[in-house]
């Protein structure tokens, strides 16, 4: 081999070593790039991106188990740079890794639209059509065990609120103590 050789050889194989060291800090050391990711999103408040289950997958993660909860997840997209997302547990309830400081540069949450949903593949949905189609289920003031309580709430729920005999009902078991109530007092 001649020296012009060798001295091509020496450079090209130097380009590539130097190549890989820069591309091994950057991203391991450094962490510099951008992490993307689909996170939980409130359907009730945002326009959110639809996943439906797959009825005839197999593939698990994609197969319906038969459970609504499960079987359609709302989610939306969040970009940001690996190098300021914080080591916590997923599970821990303070932990937000994909949650934007102010004025974080490559930090961005993407909610569904027109222009996006095309991308995902997926449907978008509306806060305004699901909160009609699934109203907020309200909670009850008795304890579950005491039955007087929630038949008192049923009853009033079942009331024409402009009847009299029905605001009467309601004032006569409101005033009523509740079996607990009634046995503290013993």
């Amino acid at each position: 081999m001649d020296k012009k050789s060798k001295i091509f050889l020496a450079v090209f194989f130097f380009l590539i070593i130097a190549s890989v060291g820069v591309t091994y800090w950057r991203i391991v050391v450094k962490k510099d790039y951008v992490v993307q990711a689909q996170i939980d999103c409130d359907p009730t408040i945002e326009n959110c991106f639809i996943w439906q289950c797959d009825p005839e997958s197999t593939v698990e993660g994609e197969a319906c188990i038969g459970d609504p909860e499960s079987d359609i997840w709302y989610y939306k997209i969040a970009k940001r740079n690996a190098s300021v997302i914080p080591l916590c547990d997923s599970n821990d309830e303070n932990c937000a890794p994909f949650e934007c400081a102010d004025g974080e540069k490559d930090c961005s949450v993407a909610l569904c639209d027109e222009t996006n949903k095309a991308e995902q593949g997926v449907e978008c949905n509306d806060p305004v059509q699901y909160n009609i189609d699934n109203p907020a289920e309200e909670e009850s003031a008795c304890a579950e065990d005491d039955e007087k309580c929630l038949a008192a709430e049923e009853e009033a729920a079942a009331c024409d609120p402009e009847s009299e005999d029905c605001s009467d009902a309601a004032d006569t078991t409101a005033d009523q103590p509740s079996e607990d109530q009634t046995e503290a007092e013993e």
